[in-house]
This record gives structure tokens, C-alpha cells and sequence, in this order.
């Protein structure tokens, strides 16, 4: 009779364990989905010329961690940063989602990258880390790194 018991102990035991990593899927599925429709909206701002629209895509107190520059921080001046980047002739950035995982109201994205010039040609490309944060009710980019896959250009000797 007592193991009769133990076994639907465990039964059910299992049964909740099961049921509670289901709801951990549907989650990490809703969060995938909402980070790639935010990502699909910052290229189309990107691609538009809408360096303010790129911006209102990151938290208020966001930062940027560019290669080879320092902490860009804060909505005006990550609307600067993107804004110079499209008067460089970046005309297109082409982000494509790896991977997200989500942790109540922070998320993380790994992904990888394609910058575009003129005519299509390849300006750039790397990965990317991105830590999303939900500000006013949506999930926005918070922490924003990137480096490029690009071979160095060779050093020059004297």
C-alpha cells in the first residue's frame, strides 16, 4: 500500500515538473517571437534613414558598446551614434536572430550581422550580444555589443 502512495507521489511530481517546463517554452517562444518583431523594426527604421527611430527601439538608459569606441549611452546619444553611422553610407543592416532566452522582464539575444553600402555591397559583418529589457509594456535593446568577423587589414612595416 505505501508504495502505491510513492509511486503517485512521484506520478505527480513528474506531472509538475512537466506541466512547469511547458509553460517555460511558451514563454521562451513569446519572447523569441517579440525580440524578432523589435529586431525586424529596428531594420526597417534602419534601413528607412530614421536614426530616431532606431533610438526609441532602446530602453531610456540603454548603452551601445561599439568596436573600437567607448560606451554610448542614453536614447540622444545613440540616436547621434546610428545618425553617423548612416552618413558613413551604411545603408542597410541585416540582423539574423541565433538565439534568446528569457528571464522574467530581461532577455538576451545572440545573433549576427550584415552591413550594407551602396548597391548592396558588404560594408560589414560580425555578431552580436544583446540584453533586452521590457520598458512601458514592450521589449527594448538595453545593452547593445557587437565586433566584427572581419579579418584585421594587414599591418604595414616600414
Amino acid at each position: 500500500m505505501r508504495s502505491n502512495h510513492i509511486y503517485t507521489v512521484l506520478n505527480l511530481t513528474l506531472v509538475t515538473l512537466f506541466c512547469f517546463g511547458c509553460a517555460g517554452a511558451q514563454q521562451d517562444s513569446n519572447i523569441h517571437d517579440s525580440i524578432v518583431t523589435a529586431i525586424q523594426k529596428w531594420m526597417a527604421a534602419f534601413e528607412e534613414g530614421d536614426a530616431a527611430g532606431v533610438a526609441a527601439l532602446y530602453t531610456r538608459n540603454a548603452q551601445l558598446l561599439p568596436t573600437n569606441s567607448d560606451f554610448v549611452s542614453g536614447t540622444d546619444a545613440i540616436q547621434t551614434f546610428w545618425q553617423g553611422v548612416m552618413d558613413m553610407g551604411i545603408k542597410q543592416a541585416h540582423l539574423e536572430t541565433v538565439e534568446t532566452e528569457g528571464m522574467g522582464n530581461t532577455a538576451y539575444e545572440v545573433g549576427k550581422y550584415t552591413l550594407y553600402a551602396d548597391e548592396g555591397q558588404i560594408a560589414d559583418h560580425g555578431k552580436y550580444v544583446i540584453i533586452w529589457k521590457q520598458e512601458d509594456g514592450q521589449w527594448k535593446l538595453h545593452t547593445d555589443i557587437w565586433n566584427t568577423s572581419a579579418a584585421p587589414p594587414a599591418m604595414t612595416e616600414k
